[in-house]
């Protein structure tokens, strides 16, 4: 079979608007979130929600995909908030590697995280994670809208240690 080149013409055109999408979606799933990517500087941590008057300062780490684990994190951050008081505390926990799928919008803690948020802590997800993800799903994954990206994890857990924070990691 010949191809002729008004056939040849539409098959890459076809490749072409295929590719535009697949960038499309991507640029669509990093919108539906709130972004640090280009704000990022190193010794300039900016945060989500404003709290002028904490006065503990708390990261948590979350790296597998264990939702037992998951569960553990956000008790550990809730119980900071009851502690000190949510005015007094500011807890941020990110999620990278495995345990990115913590911040999926389908997790089983979804729900958790959407009432957390609205207390005060931050949720971060890893897009250095969501780059590889895609690469075996065909798109970035989906995230709960709570989830703030930033440029890496592990790189934010480092800002946020190198500005003050206390590290957990349960």
């Amino acid at each position: 079979m010949t191809h002729t080149p008004l056939f040849r013409h539409a098959r890459s055109t076809a490749l072409a608007f295929a590719l535009l999408g697949a960038a499309l979606t991507q640029a669509q799933a990093q919108a539906a979130n709130p972004s640090m990517l280009n704000d990022f500087k190193f010794d300039a941590p900016i945060y989500i929600h404003k709290l002028p008057f904490a006065k503990y300062n708390l990261v948590l780490q979350v790296s597998e995909d264990d939702p037992a684990r998951w569960e553990l994190t956000l008790n550990n951050a809730l119980n900071v908030l009851n502690s000190v008081g949510q005015e007094n505390a500011r807890v941020i926990v990110v999620a990278y590697g495995p345990g990115l799928k913590m911040l999926f919008k389908d997790s089983k803690v979804a729900k958790r995280i959407a009432s957390l948020n609205t207390e005060g802590i931050e949720f971060d997800a890893c897009h250095n994670t969501m780059e590889g993800m895609a690469k075996k799903l065909g798109h970035l994954p989906v995230l709960v809208p709570q989830a703030v990206i930033v440029p890496a994890g592990v790189l934010r857990i480092m800002q946020l240690e190198h500005a003050g924070f206390e590290y957990i990691k349960p």
